[in-house]
């Protein structure tokens, strides 16, 4: 099934919910909507399940104007970030609702709820109900139901908002296993960058309401167009500084200088963009060469997130983030280096647009693949904002 939204704007009153955009996502693969909370991403789903009426712009599917069509008169599903369960119905029901409706067999309704929930760790809940199960549980009995509708469209809308960390990372490799067997044209919204690096496929960024990049997720990430794409994209955020470039070298706060080749002949105010993981504790660049630029400071703030450590430190560019592998002990005050390979610099001009990204060993590799999902041939990703 083939979805396009063209020149889709959504106002309420003098409210902009999403500014006017166009977008054609990859049929038969994973969309995802990227952005933090009130980016948009859920007023864009609600448009594109047939829930609101766009206050401009068509929605296509197959080339047929659906715009205003109600979901009712749609073959899509949807799974709220707030659970929906019929509550006079058990799990097993509930999920086999959709299934029933389409005179599936009996053995073949078993079958698949029971796949299904084995699937999603609920089989030992199939004949209890929704008023019986914890929050968790529902999201997953909804989750359930929507997969079991098979529809070519798949809306989910945060879906593993409400379950624990652990369920949370087993129940995302599951999803990216089934969305990669399925044919469902699938539109996934998180706030979560690490999220969307897991379930590959496509993203599309959004911010404020405005449509800001898409295409295949490697590529969104390590080639943000602009600032603003590159702040959604980073989980720690990305270490931003402010500099001035000029003859194929950057200034930083402190008079701290970093060569940095191939920029073209930009000249002037640039913002410095560093990600938390390229920083290091020993210098040498990323091929094991001696051109990484020392950063001395003091540790302000050390925070353990799973088996990673950040490392807050004030340095002369400013107070920057570091990710490092494993459990590490960094004591409050305690002088500390990082060390700044220049091949891991982003530089965004004074209108935050990129005009330089690091060079990735294999990143056409990671360009014109997915992690989970191919794309299907003689199809490409399309996006504008107008």
């Amino acid at each position: 099934m083939q979805l396009s939204l063209e020149g889709i704007a959504q106002h309420v009153g003098s409210q902009a919910y999403l500014y006017p955009m166009s977008l054609t996502p990859v049929p038969g693969a994973v969309t995802i909507l990227l952005g933090a909370t009130q980016a948009g991403k859920t007023s864009l789903m609600r448009v594109m399940a047939g829930l609101d009426k766009p206050s401009a712009g068509r929605v296509l599917v197959d080339g047929v104007d659906v715009t205003g069509v109600p979901v009712r008169e749609r073959n899509v599903s949807m799974v709220y970030q707030q659970f929906i369960n019929y509550p006079s119905l058990t799990v097993f029901d509930n999920i086999a609702s959709p299934l029933r409706l389409r005179k599936t067999g009996r053995d073949d309704i078993a079958r698949q709820v029971r796949e299904l929930a084995a699937r999603l760790h609920i089989d030992h809940l199939l004949q209890r109900y929704p008023a019986e199960l914890s929050g968790g549980q529902q999201q997953r009995v909804a989750l359930a139901r929507a997969l079991a509708k098979n529809a070519p469209l798949m809306l989910l809308d945060e879906p593993l908002v409400n379950l624990d960390y652990k369920l949370r990372e087993e129940l995302r490799e599951e999803l990216a296993q089934l969305f990669a067997h399925g044919d469902a044209t699938v539109i996934y919204a998180t706030t979560e960058p690490a999220e969307a690096l897991l379930l590959g496929g496509y993203t599309a960024v959004l911010d404020a309401g405005e449509l800001l990049q898409y295409g295949p997720t490697p590529q969104v990430f390590h080639y943000p167009d602009s600032l603003r794409v590159a702040r959604a994209f980073s989980d720690p955020p990305m270490n931003l500084i402010a500099g001035t470039f000029t003859a194929g070298r950057v200034t930083l706060p402190g008079g701290i200088a970093v060569a940095v080749p191939d920029v073209g002949t930009y000249e002037g105010d640039v913002t410095v963009g560093i990600r938390a993981a390229a920083l290091r504790l020993k210098p040498g660049g990323i091929e094991g060469g001696d051109g990484s630029v020392e950063l001395p400071g003091r540790v302000a703030l050390a925070e353990l997130s799973g088996s990673d450590t950040f490392v807050h430190v004030d340095t002369p560019a400013g107070n920057l983030v570091a990710q490092f592998a494993g459990v590490l002990d960094f004591a409050l005050g305690a002088q500390l280096s990082l060390y700044l390979d220049p091949a891991h610099l982003y530089l965004f001009d004074a209108a935050g647009a990129r005009i330089h990204a690091p060079r990735r060993p294999g990143a056409l590799a990671d360009v014109v693949s997915t992690p989970i999902l191919s794309t299907p041939n003689n199809t490409s990703p399309h996006v504008s904002g107008v």
